[in-house]
């Protein structure tokens, strides 16, 4: 490295390892972009926000969710002017959950943009659930200057350190030149293999135009300016020269590269068939990463119809709820512990070994358990499978039932006895369901509510799970009417996903009622994104069950260790909160008021275009008594 370069880099007080750093070339990860491409002349009035949102809308994002921070107001505005719809959130958190769920349902990865420092640590939890959920998206973050670096300028803090243990990838973006290679391959990288999010991270000034950028920098270029004031300029130029060494030159973005998936191979569906033919007992588990979209991913339709035609008994977990539709034949909801104990073939279709299936214990140790993921390390996770093909399971179950189409296979009796069990089960949660529906002080017994909240729910709906028992309820008795109409957090088990993931969803499907059925502790985390809902005429509607407590803990910690201490909440009036937000809101104490909130929901939403909560006061249960709460 040029010695004279640090010398006047450590004058203006940047240390030597920072200044190397400023310095080294940036390397293009390769691979193949898309062939169709636009140009764009990068001038003195353009920045580098220009660049981001013009690749955001060539990869085909509508959407950006941001909070507004100055390190990143040029992109916003970019965005604005790119025609990429910029929607401002209340919290950060918030705004990754929606990205979240407009990869989950749209295919294309969404997109949120945050500010430095705190804006990023807000971000976190919902990184995380997106990694583990296995969902791609982009998060751009701003970031000081690399000048300042280290010298306790606003907001900085090593992001990366915060970031990095939870994302695919990550890239600091130092001049403006590489912005657009780095978006592409964001892009690429966030879908491909195993999908997750990614993290850019932009400097302030290589996002600003250069004028400005120039304006922060520069001292006084008087004649007798003093020797310091000329070492600092000369420095400056150079660094500026370095940010902007694009300027007045040409600019390819290019359109969304082609992602290819793993592909099962034609032996491995071939030797399926042939275990399948053999088989008495059967279970085939559909898991989310079944349900990924995207560029050459199997379709929700295609998926359905494979999964139908196999007429295997079939149980469906998170985002696959709802593949098969509220009441096809092959599809089970109630029997899962029985099917799997005493199956002698299971189907691990995108779905994991762990603590959903008591890793790995609650499936027959005599079964022949076939695994296909698209993660090498799920495919082993707690128990080894018998056969372990690392594939996209869409895919695979595509393939699979065009090889079985002549086989017609069936297996009757092991359906029938799964049926009973299942209907047995049905009766035994609408019994529950009947007792004290109505309590003589207010309380509604909440199975009641989510069977009355079904019946109302139109065909076209989509679904937000975000809480604990009531949720958990919900998942026996409420039925996603199709693919992807059915969104919860994953096994990240997180809160606080509602207000986020309804917003992608009903901007998403615009046509769709979106309803968030919500815990009143969840409740807490997202009721500030009315004003969000309001302020952009997002129509979504919410069902709450009000027991003022956080049943699914308490249950447990009353009874092991005889202590409600911090699970006792309050009958809180949601409803208020969303009237003042300027929303629309119910309160409901018995099953008529709830059947009447709900048509005066639908009508509310359609005509004005605004968010409606139903604040249902529901009484405290031991329905799930002994469910999973650590």
């Amino acid at each position: 490295m040029d010695n004279t370069k640090l010398v006047v880099a450590t004058a203006v007080g940047v240390t030597t390892a920072v200044a190397a750093n400023l310095l080294i070339n940036y390397v293009t990860d390769t691979y193949h972009v898309g062939e169709d491409s636009v140009v764009f002349n990068f001038d003195k009035q353009a920045s580098g926000g220009d660049l981001v949102a013009k690749v955001l809308k060539s990869q085909g994002v509508k959407f950006i969710f941001t909070l507004i921070g100055g390190h990143i107001s040029p992109i916003l505005i970019s965005c604005d002017r790119e025609g990429v719809r910029v929607i401002d959130v209340r919290h950060e958190v918030t705004a990754v959950f929606a990205a979240d769920a407009v990869s989950r349902i749209s295919g294309i990865p969404g997109v949120a943009a945050v500010t430095a420092g705190p804006g990023l640590t807000n971000t976190v939890t919902a990184v995380k659930n997106a990694q583990m959920a296995q969902s791609p998206l982009i998060l751009l973050g701003g970031a000081t200057s690399d000048l300042l670096k280290g010298k306790g300028s606003l907001q900085d803090i090593d992001q990366f350190a915060l970031l990095t243990p939870h994302c695919k990838w990550t890239k600091h973006v130092s001049r403006v030149e590489q912005i657009v290679p780095a978006l592409e391959y964001a892009f690429h990288i966030a879908q491909s293999g195993t999908p997750g999010p990614v993290f850019i991270e932009f400097p302030i000034d290589t996002l600003y135009p250069q004028p400005i950028a120039s304006g922060w920098y520069l001292k006084s270029k008087q004649d007798n300016a003093s020797i310091a004031n000329r070492v600092i300029n000369a420095y400056m130029s150079y660094h500026l020269g370095r940010i902007f060494s694009c300027l007045d030159k040409n600019i390819t973005i290019h359109k969304p590269a082609k992602i290819s998936v793993t592909l099962p191979s034609s032996s491995w569906v071939s030797k399926t068939v042939r275990i399948l033919r053999e088989a008495q007992h059967p279970v085939l588990l559909v898991g989310a990463q079944a349900l990924l979209l995207g560029s050459g991913s199997i379709k929700p339709e295609q998926l359905q119809l494979a999964v139908q035609s196999l007429n295997i008994p079939t149980f469906t977990s998170n985002m696959a709820r709802g593949l098969l539709g509220p009441t096809h034949p092959n599809l089970f909801r109630h029997c899962r512990a029985h099917a799997l104990r005493n199956a002698d073939v299971v189907i691990l279709a995108g779905v994991v070994c762990d603590f959903r299936l008591s890793y790995g214990q609650s499936i027959n140790r005599n079964a022949t358990v076939i695994s296909i993921n698209r993660d090498k390390t799920d495919l082993y996770k707690n128990r080894s499978p018998t056969y372990a093909y690392n594939a996209d399971p869409a895919t695979f179950l595509v393939e699979l039932a065009r090889s079985m189409e002549s086989a017609k296979l069936s297996w009757r009796s092991w359906e029938d006895d799964l049926s009973r069990r299942d209907i047995q089960r049905s009766n035994e949660i609408n019994a529950k369901a009947s007792e004290n529906v109505e309590s003589s002080d207010g309380f509604l017994n909440p199975l009641a509510v989510l069977q009355k909240f079904d019946q109302l729910l139109p065909q076209k709906s989509v679904m937000v799970a975000d809480g604990g028992d009531f949720v958990g309820s919900a998942a026996y008795i409420v039925r996603p009417r199709g693919p992807l109409c059915w969104l919860d957090p994953g096994p990240f088990g997180t809160l606080g996903v509602g207000a986020g993931f309804a917003l992608g969803a009903k901007l998403c499907r615009p046509d769709h009622d979106v309803w968030v059925i919500f815990g009143d502790g969840a409740c807490g985390y997202s009721i500030p994104e009315y004003d969000t809902f309001v302020r952009h005429k997002i129509a979504v509607g919410a069902l709450v069950g009000n027991d003022a407590c956080w049943m699914q803990i308490m249950r447990e910690q009353a009874e092991s260790l005889k202590s409600e201490v911090a699970c006792n909440l309050a009958y809180t009036n949601y409803d208020q909160v969303v009237k003042a937000f300027g929303g629309e809101g119910f309160k409901v104490n018995t099953i008529q008021q709830l059947t009447d909130a709900m048509v005066s929901a639908k009508t509310y939403m359609d005509t004005q275009s605004l968010p409606v909560l139903i604040n249902c006061i529901i009484a405290r249960t031991d329905f799930r008594k002994g469910s999973i709460s650590v």
